[in-house]
């Protein structure tokens, strides 16, 4: 380990100081107070800069409560702007100043420096709280920028979407808040404080996160932590090995070389002051630290003594009776520091050995065991420690007792020559009469050795011998030849290194020149300050001059003894014990007076005591300089021996003079020599506490005040070493914290505490017995700096209460506000024995919430108004700036959510008030601050919504605002506030419910004249984001009623009974309206079905706004359970037994669902009587041909003639196309499948039962070919067609079904067509491509593909096209009169292939629809390669009853013939 002077440390510092700022000037200024004019200083004293300075962290320069802090660079201490406003009188009692503040600082250092040297009193507290990090100004934006790039995705973390929110909510709540930088100034925040406030959001987060298999909720929290420590991790890890500097170890307990660079810092000492000082006061030596306390306390003694002669001397105590206490409490301290002293173990003195070891080339050398010699030298001195300070108890030689370690190591042997080189040789080893040690065995030709051996002996002067021995080869023989053998008598003074010893052999040996090279190390043991050999001469001891053996030995820390030995005797055989004796320097003159033939010593010097004086002498000057001080260290005399001018002085003198003389060449001898005693040590601990905290509340831990523990431990032994009083420098510290509070930097509010119950205890007359210091007086000045100290504290509370919010941000410092409370009751209490009244503390935290309250409003009312300027700037505007009410109203809302996120973060970081049972009624508090914060915003509110222009809706926004958060508060849901709110917005709601009822009437009224009956075709509304139905009217019909609803429902009215009468009215008001709607479309309905059918009844096709009309009643019933239901339960049945009366003349709005059901039932009705009605014009077609008639004979013969009318199958066809055209529309085009299902089965009854009438009109008549043909086939392909829409077996085979068929049989076989209508049906290929088309629909309408694309075509094709089977339109028919409604089906354009399009005949034919199966275009190609059979039609001749020609008529599936 290096000295604090060695050249190498020094090295290092310099190296690194340069980076660091530095702090002279810091405590100049605090005193004086022109801190503005305080110089940096730097450089005053010459010398190199101060080391390392924690005052500038992150590279940042700060200014310190004392004045700038420089760059330390050697800058000029004033400005020269400064120097030339003061005069030269100013200037010179600058300068002064700052020379006496610097003398001061080093005189206070100088004391720092004895209490570190030579501890007694206190240690380092190793279980204090471990301070983190802070986050300085730097460090934030660093930390922002590290999120923000996190959120850009400019970092290679994964992460998914819930945790980017998470960090995103963090960032914009707590990152980027202003609060945030207030604390970050005040250096309260720590990174771990940033961390746990992270956790605290992403806990809430994660627990509202739906439960997933297989991973916990806990591996997400671990999971999100570690991506936030790889997001904030430190760019510039430090180097392993690297050195911390002092500043970074704020947790650490410190080394005495850590706590003297830490002070240099505090005190602002520079590196060369700190060596010359420590070399001068020789703080490596324990035995001269030792004896300066003890001097010191013998001085306090003698203070304690004065003061008790001239009371004058006393402070001022508050009570008379005082005095004599005090005086009893100054001989308690000091017998108390004596105990310490007397307790501490004694210490080695002297520098470390270690320079003195054995080179490293000699191998085998086991360390010293250092443990078990301080055992034994502290076993030897249990005795000692029982001496009385009272009175001298006189020492036995048991006492006295010394124990020695001896390491021998014997390395190797020369010029033997007696013994052949193969011999076998060996040395043994022993001490006094100790057991023998043997080496290795090893050849005579390699006579070297790396064994140890270590004894332990209690003679202050040993024999070692060292024998060597060669192996007898004789078989008989006992004892091998002994060669040469070595005695040395050791010293703790000896050398230590390896030695050549000249062996002592027999006379006729060989091995006369025979040397052994041993070294032999013998330790010091610590009680043993010194030893030599002195001359010596005494009255009582001693009596004859002469040369002996002397050990100074230390008993205890206030008793020593000088002994002298002879060899191999572990008993002194003379001693005298040092106590009451005095040493110093005697000229060679003066020693004459003892005895005038002195024979030996040349430097002499002698101890005196009453009635004794004892002479020695040494043979050399420094040995003579060595006794004298380890003498003056013993004695513990205030005179400290000057030696006698001579010439020639040694090297060890000169360089204890040498540190002197740098010391006085620099001035520092003044303060090493000044007397403790003299020096005001309250005003010096009060500067040295205060810088001290200066320096710790710069350093880069969030310290909240703490000081480190070497600080700690520094203050402390300075406090208990020089007599500080425990009160004093608590009133001291609880100053230097109230104002670096009233500066805005944070402070934890428990240590405060700490400090203020001691002085409270103290002050308030608490016993001595029952204090920790055992100090029971109160000074006059202590009371009264303790009652400013109270009320300045008390002001500062109630400060901090008010601005809880910025003082405490987000509950940081972590249970800060709650020691706050704590804290303001204690400062309250008139005395420590009486609480205080809960009332009285009750009104003062009321008083300051209330303040809270409006403090909080204003800051962020200035807040949300920047927001709005900034958002709105109004740059161009000149004069005063008229805000319109609508910006007023928008900055309300923000303002609103502003106020809304406070209360939620009041819940959040301070709720741990809210369940304290020390402060049960704080809660209630809090929601009074809460009830007045609103009660302020209402005066806004109010305001600015009577600017607002009638019948605006725009304040809506604001209501669900405030009471979304108001009704989920218990202690704010239904206030006073959220009355108000209420009451505010009831008219509102009221006139708006009223005007959107008379909106939606009238775009009922209005809707239904212009509508055009168009399909939607399930298009999502924007707003909505569902299929939609019926018509455009209907559809906005039903939206806006489910808005309205849905509007009123999200306001969460508070008023219960307002809320169901509001709930009751919408629910009447859409019954009103549903009905309206339904009954507006049942008329448009009839209108529409009235209209007639063409002259070829089987070309008809539903026309879409039938469907239209039939899905707005459809979807009417659908939304009449949303709209029209109460919780899902109609109106009607969720009346009470006592609500009959109120609801009994709206009565007919619960039937709204059966008028729906009739509704639908007489539109039913209606629609499948004019489908039958095609029927009914097909078979009236058919009785022409009835047998017996004149008509029916004509038309036979024509027929057999020339095929005029084509045969019965054409007629067929056509009707089952156009059952099969009407099927598909309504399946495609009504949403509701079970209606469809209904009207299939109607449709197909009322079929079946009409062709049996028909056919048991003619029982007694044989049926036309004709007839027969086309009946069989429609009997035949219905039954198909009604199979594939699903209906069920039992419906289809009914009776009047089976009697159609028995008679189609019949007529069958009676009429030889069976070939010929084989030959037109054609095989059951028909029927299977069928059943696939209709699958395929079917399966497209469930999946909901290409809806919106089939509904326009099929629109198109309904408008334009021609029924499929039908050929091209008739000539002169052109295009569809206006007016009309939709074109009807069969008008379309002429067939592909045939040219342009004429005049009025519309557009070219559209493409296939989609929903037509993929198969049909094969058997399309395979139609057209088949030639029917059959005499093709006259071109250009229309067919009787504009029937087509057979041979030119399209298959079934709608394709054109070929031949066509």
């Amino acid at each position: 380990m290096l000295e604090p002077s060695s050249s190498e440390e020094e090295d290092d510092d310099l190296n690194t100081q340069n980076s660091f700022t530095t702090q002279d000037s810091l405590s100049s200024g605090y005193k004086s107070g022109n801190s503005l004019l305080e110089p940096p200083g730097a450089h005053q004293n010459g010398g190199p800069p101060r080391a390392v300075s924690p005052m500038s962290v992150d590279g940042s320069t700060k200014t310190g409560p004392g004045g700038r802090i420089g760059d330390g660079r050697g800058s000029p201490s004033p400005s020269l702007t400064s120097e030339k406003t003061l005069t030269e009188a100013e200037i010179a009692e600058k300068q002064q100043r700052e020379e006496d503040e610097r003398k001061q600082r080093i005189q206070l250092y100088v004391f720092v420096l004895r209490s570190i040297a030579y501890p007694f009193n206190a240690k380092q507290p190793n279980d204090m709280i471990k301070r983190h990090h802070k986050v300085t100004k730097d460090g934030l934006e660093k930390l922002r920028t590290k999120v923000d790039s996190f959120l850009k995705g400019e970092t290679q973390i994964p992460s998914d979407e819930a945790f980017q929110n998470a960090v995103h909510c963090y960032t914009e709540i707590f990152l980027k808040s202003e609060r945030v930088s207030g604390i970050v100034a005040g250096g309260g925040l720590s990174q771990h404080d940033c961390r746990e406030i992270f956790r605290h959001q992403i806990e809430k987060r994660i627990r509202t996160l739906p439960e997933i298999d297989g991973l916990s909720k806990d591996t997400v929290m671990t999971s999100w932590m570690a991506k936030y420590d790889a997001i904030t991790k430190d760019d510039e890890p430090r180097r392993p090995g690297q050195r911390l500097p002092t500043s970074m170890l704020g947790n650490e307990v410190m080394s005495k070389e850590q706590l003297y660079d830490l002070f240099q810092q505090v005190l602002n000492v520079k590196k060369f002051e700190h060596q010359l000082l420590y070399n001068a006061m020789q703080l490596d030596s324990s035995d001269e630290q030792a004896a300066a306390i003890r001097r010191e306390l013998d001085a306090r003694r003698e203070k304690v003594s004065e003061m008790e002669r001239n009371r004058k001397l006393m402070p001022k105590f508050v009570l008379k009776d005082m005095e004599g206490l005090y005086i009893e409490e100054m001989n308690m301290a000091i017998n108390t520091l004596k105990g310490n002293l007397e307790s501490l173990p004694v210490q080695q003195g002297g520098k470390s050995e270690k320079s003195n070891m054995l080179p490293k080339s000699i191998r085998g050398m086991k360390p010293r065991r250092r443990s078990s010699m301080l055992s034994r030298s502290q076993s030897s001195l249990s005795r000692g420690d029982e001496v009385d300070e009272s009175h001298v108890t006189q020492l036995s030689k048991s006492d006295v007792v010394l124990t020695f370690q001896i390491e021998v190591v014997v390395l190797e042997v020369r010029n033997l020559k007696s013994v052949p080189g193969t011999r076998i040789i060996y040395c043994t080893m022993e001490v006094d009469t100790s057991d023998k040690l043997a080496t290795d065995q090893v050849e005579a030709s390699k006579p070297y050795w790396d064994t140890q051996g270590d004894f332990s002996t209690s003679h202050p002067l040993p024999v070692v011998k060292v024998k060597l021995y060669s192996e007898n080869p004789g078989m008989l023989s006992l004892d091998d030849k002994e060669l040469g053998k070595v005695v040395i008598r050791p010293t703790p003074l000896s050398s230590k290194a390896p030695e050549w010893y000249k062996a002592n052999v027999s006379k006729g040996s060989q091995d006369q020149e025979l040397k052994i090279k041993v070294a032999v190390r013998m330790d010091k043991p610590m009680n043993m300050k010194h030893c030599g050999y002195l001359y010596a001469m005494g009255k009582t001891v001693w009596k004859k001059w002469k040369k002996r053996y002397f050990v100074l030995v230390q008993v205890s820390q206030y008793t020593f003894a000088i002994c002298s030995y002879k060899e191999k005797k572990s008993d002194p055989s003379e001693m005298l014990q040092l106590d009451g004796y005095t040493v110093d320097y005697i000229e060679p003159a003066g020693a004459m007076f003892y005895h005038m033939n002195l024979e030996g010593g040349k430097f002499f010097f002698n101890t005196v005591r009453e009635g004794d004086s004892v002479l020695f002498a040494t043979e050399d000057e420094p040995d003579s300089h060595n006794w004298v001080m380890a003498f003056y260290r013993a004695t513990g005399q205030a005179h400290r021996p000057a030696p006698p001018v001579t010439t020639g002085k040694s090297s060890s003198l000169n360089k204890n003079q040498g540190d002197a003389d740098r010391a006085r060449k620099h001035g520092m001898e003044e303060y090493i020599a000044a007397d403790p005693i003299t020096f005001d040590h309250h005003a010096l601990f009060a500067k040295l506490q205060n810088l001290s905290l200066d320096w710790r509340l710069q350093d880069p831990f969030a310290s909240l005040g703490w000081f480190t523990p070497g600080q700690v431990f520094v203050l402390d032994e300075y406090c208990a070493r020089y007599g500080v009083r425990g009160c004093f420098r608590h009133l001291c510290y609880l100053e230097d914290l109230l104002e670096k509070c009233e500066k805005h930097q944070l402070i934890d509010p428990t240590l405060i505490h700490f400090s203020y119950a001691f002085c409270a205890s103290h002050v308030h007359g608490n016993s001595a017995k029952e204090r920790s210091d055992g100090v029971g007086t109160v000074t006059q000045e202590e009371k009264e700096k303790f009652t400013e100290i109270k009320e300045r504290l008390r002001v500062q509370l109630e400060y901090q209460l008010t601005n809880f919010r910025f003082c405490f941000p987000f509950g940081r410092p972590e249970g800060a506000l709650k020691s706050t409370l704590s804290l303001l009751e204690r400062v309250l209490m008139k005395d420590i024995s009486t609480p205080v009244p809960p009332n009285e503390v009750r009104s003062v935290i009321k008083k300051s919430l209330e303040n809270a309250a409006l403090v909080n409003y204003e800051r962020l009312s200035e807040e949300a108004r920047i927001e709005a300027d900034l958002a709105n700037p109004q740059e161009d505007m000149v004069g005063e700036v008229i805000v319109p009410p609508s910006r007023k109203l928008e900055d309300l809302i923000r303002l609103a959510e502003l106020c809304v996120d406070l209360l939620r973060q009041n819940e959040e970081f301070y709720a741990e008030f809210q369940n304290e049972t020390a402060f049960a009624w704080f809660s209630d508090l809090l929601v009074e601050h809460s009830e007045i914060f609103w009660s302020l915003f209402a005066v806004d509110m109010d305001n600015i919504l009577a600017e607002q222009p009638p019948d605006t809706w725009d304040s809506f926004p604001l209501f669900q605002i405030l009471n979304d958060y108001l009704r989920t508060d218990d202690n704010l849901k239904n206030g006073k506030f959220h009355q108000h709110l209420r009451d505010t917005f009831a008219p509102q709601v009221v006139r708006y419910v009223d005007l959107m009822e008379s909106s939606i009437a009238q775009s009922i009224h209005k809707g239904f004249e212009k509508e055009r009956w168009e399909i939607k075709g399930r298009v999502p509304r924007p707003c909505v984001g569902k299929p939609s139905n019926g018509c455009a009217t209907s559809e906005d019909l039903f939206w806006k009623l489910d808005a309205l609803q849905s509007f009123i429902r999200d306001l969460h009215w508070p008023d219960p009974e307002f809320g169901h009468h509001l709930n009751q009215r919408l629910k009447l008001m859409a019954c009103d309206m549903i009905e309206s709607c339904i009954q507006r479309t049942y008329t448009s309905f009839e209108t529409q079905l009235k209209k007639g059918i063409l002259i070829d009844a089987t070309t008809y096709v539903l026309p879409s706004e039938i469907c239209a009309m039939v899905n707005v009643v459809l979807d009417a019933k659908n939304q009449s359970l949303k709209l029209c239901a109460v919780d899902g339960v109609d109106v009607d049945k969720s009346k009470k037994p006592d609500e009959n009366a109120k609801t009994k003349k709206h009565k007919y709005h619960t039937k709204i669902d059966d008028q729906i059901e009739k509704t639908s039932a007489n539109m039913r009705v209606l629609l499948i009587g004019k489908l039958i009605s095609v029927l009914e014009k097909t078979l009236g077609k058919l009785s022409a041909y009835d047998e017996g008639s004149m008509m029916g004979s004509f038309l036979s013969f024509a027929n057999k003639k020339i095929n005029v009318t084509g045969t019965g199958v054409d007629l067929g066809k056509s009707y089952v196309s156009f059952v099969r055209n009407n099927m598909d529309t309504i399946a495609k085009r009504i949403t509701d499948d079970l209606w469809v299902l209904n009207i299939m089965e109607k449709w197909y009854f009322d079929q079946v039962q009409m062709l049996s009438t028909w056919l048991t009109d003619r029982l007694d008549k044989s049926l036309h070919p004709f007839q027969c043909t086309c009946l069989a086939h429609i009997v035949k392909k219905i039954y198909t067609e009604y199979e594939l829409q699903g209906m069920e077996e039992d419906k289809l085979n009914s009776n009047f079904y089976q009697q159609i068929e028995q008679r189609m049989a019949t007529e069958e076989a009676t009429c030889v067509l069976q070939n010929a209508e084989a030959n037109e049906n054609g095989d059951d290929s028909d029927d299977e491509r069928r059943r696939k088309q209709v699958e395929a629909k079917k399966k497209a309408k469930a999946r909901g593909d290409n809806k919106d694309d089939d509904d326009d075509k099929l629109q198109r094709q309904q408008s334009k096209v021609s029924v499929p089977g039908k050929g091209p339109p008739q000539p002169g028919k052109g295009p569809p009169q206006p007016g009309k409604g939709p074109p009807q089906p069969g008008k379309g354009p002429p067939q592909q292939g045939k040219g342009p399009p004429q005049p009025g005949k519309g557009p070219p034919k559209p493409k296939k629809m989609d929903s037509d199966s993929s198969d049909t275009e094969g058997e399309e190609d395979a139609k057209k390669k088949t030639k029917p059979k059959g005499k093709p039609n006259p071109q250009g001749k229309p067919n009787p009853q504009g029937k087509p020609n057979p041979q030119g008529k399209p298959n079934p599936q709608g394709k054109p013939n070929p031949q066509g």
